[in-house]
């Protein structure tokens, strides 16, 4: 054979090779690979998080009788967090009955996610931030709003027998659990409503501080108060020294004031969130406008370069700027909750609707610096106090226009003593009791009027 035909030859052997490269699947290795996949489970609305090497495309389709939904990623590598997903969905989850994993052809894997009801679902992407790479989110919302209907059972005659429901419905935490899918789960039962005050499920209300009680004559309606533990979910908030964090305590604390507030005659709490899952800056606004709240108190844990640093501190919303470069730095810090945590800017949240902050907040800052001196005085008879005044900056979570809003930092998490002391049910009991006295205080000095709803769009 002469060189000329062998030379040929390898050319059309070589052309065959990579005409055949072609029609071969993409290397698994070019694929998107999935590092970790989360779920939260609550009573507001369950997510899936997915975090990836890069975005990821997707395509949304719903399909009834029965009621699922059907996710498909586009070049994604089907590893085993992937196939592992449906172990992740709680049984008792409030509307997802289990997740189905597979290949559905060349190039695209398919989640399948059968439902218990009808649904409103939001599925988006989120660029890296903080510890997190790209995430994909799918937000599966009940199709009604549950904070509305409790208001409506809220608003019918109340009696000694019917207590007042509770805000929110959630587990503690996210729950990691086999789903075998040749069981039906038709026979589950629905999560029970937590019930106010339920020593095996709640902690037992710390004995009070002792200060002025409030006027009943004056002021005969229930008074509510808006509690929020900071962060959630998929935003930890700060860690501590030895692990702890930020959104744990402050949700215990917050727990524990809802009991105290709940104990004292003519005044109940509700809780922004009573569970490990993520509330949006202004939805946790807007929950507390919802319900009429008559204040809003924020829990958080603040965080420092310094393990040194320590004590609490009390905050209130600024319309001119921050009174410091502390206020103004921890400021920043908390509105990042919305790019971590995950909040779709594109899509509007299905119920909670962003106030518009067209009114003047001059009075009700006027109310929140007083409220926070209160509880401020309060808390520095029981701990260090990091600034001994009322500082103020532009917290997002206490934009409310007409509701007096603190935000509390109970102490510096990354302070390993004041750590300890965070995760102590003592200490967490004598917070809660200076903080109750405050509010306590700062309401006899001024009974809350009657409440007139301003116009939200």
């Amino acid at each position: 054979m002469s060189r000329k035909t062998l030379n040929h030859l390898c050319m059309l052997l070589l052309l065959t090779l990579g005409c055949f490269s072609l029609m071969l699947p993409s290397n698994a290795a070019d694929n998107i690979q999935i590092s970790a996949a989360r779920v939260w489970p609550a009573a507001d609305y369950t997510r899936i998080t997915l975090e990836t090497s890069k975005p990821v495309t997707h395509h949304l389709v719903m399909l009834k009788d029965p009621e699922r939904l059907v996710l498909d990623l586009d070049e994604v590598e089907l590893g085993p967090t992937l196939k592992s997903l449906s172990e992740k969905i709680n049984a008792n989850d409030p509307y997802i009955r289990q997740v189905r994993v597979g290949n559905f052809k060349p190039g695209v894997v398919r989640i399948v996610v059968d439902l218990k009801a009808e649904i409103k679902p939001q599925v988006f992407s989120l660029p890296p931030a903080g510890d997190y790479k790209d995430r994909l989110v799918l937000d599966i919302y009940p199709a009604q709003d549950p904070l509305m209907a409790m208001l409506e059972q809220r608003g019918k005659p109340e009696t000694a027998e019917t207590p007042l429901p509770e805000l929110q419905v959630a587990p503690e935490s996210p729950v990691i659990s086999s789903v075998n899918p040749d069981v039906s789960t038709d026979a589950v039962p629905a999560p029970k409503p937590a019930t106010p005050g339920a020593p095996a499920t709640v902690p037992t209300a710390p004995s009070a501080v002792i200060a002025p009680s409030i006027n009943k004559k004056a002021d005969p309606r229930m008074i509510t108060i808006a509690i929020d533990a900071g962060h959630g979910g998929e935003d930890p908030g700060a860690k501590g020294a030895k692990g702890s964090y930020e959104k744990n305590v402050t949700l215990a604390i917050a727990k524990k004031l809802k009991v105290a507030v709940d104990a004292e005659p003519n005044m109940r709490g509700v809780l922004t969130r009573d569970g490990d899952y993520f509330i949006p800056l202004h939805g946790r606004v807007v929950k507390a406008r919802k319900m009429q709240a008559d204040l809003f108190v924020s829990i958080h844990a603040d965080a420092a370069l310094s393990a040194q640093a320590k004590g609490s501190s009390v905050f209130a919303l600024s319309e001119t700027g921050a009174t410091s470069a502390m206020a103004r730095l921890l400021a920043q810090k908390e509105n990042q909750s919305d790019l971590i945590g995950g909040v779709s800017f594109d899509v509007k949240d299905p119920y909670l609707a962003r106030t518009l902050l067209d009114l003047s907040q001059t009075a009700t800052i006027n109310d929140s610096l007083k409220l926070g001196k209160s509880v401020l005085d309060h808390v520095g008879t029981m701990n260090t106090l990091h600034k001994r005044q009322v500082e103020q900056a532009g917290f997002a979570v206490l934009k409310s226009p007409d509701i007096p809003s603190i935000l509390v930092e109970t102490a510096f998490i990354t302070n390993p003593d004041e750590e300890r002391k965070l995760n102590d049910n003592a200490h967490q009991d004598k917070l809660v009791s200076a903080i109750l006295s405050g509010i306590k205080k700062y309401f006899a000095a001024n009974p809350p009027l009657a409440k007139t709803r301003v116009v939200e769009r």
